[in-house]
């Protein structure tokens, strides 16, 4: 089962922006955390050291900015985990 996905973004931020389209692009399903919002979630992603938004979280991942490869890395780890294996009947 593939890893929950987040996005903590800020309003006004195009890398926000631009990573949620490319998100959206691939078929990835994540959660949305405004910072502004959310105290909690705005220490989360300092103790993470950053101070930058986007923050993404893929399980015990991260990193910050606009980062295709990493969406596309991500993408393709989880379509592999959802794509059935197949039985000796199928083999």
């Amino acid at each position: 089962m593939p890893e929950p996905l987040t996005v903590y973004t800020l309003p006004n931020c195009i890398h926000c922006t631009l990573t949620k389209r490319a998100l959206n692009n691939v078929g990835l399903d994540y959660e949305t955390i405004d910072l502004t919002h959310d105290q909690v979630a705005a220490a989360v992603v300092t103790q993470l050291g950053y101070r930058n938004a986007p923050v993404v979280t893929v399980g015990t991942k991260h990193w910050t900015g606009f980062r295709p490869d990493k969406i596309s890395a991500i993408a393709t780890a989880h379509t592999a985990a959802l794509t059935p294996m197949p039985t000796e009947e199928n083999a």
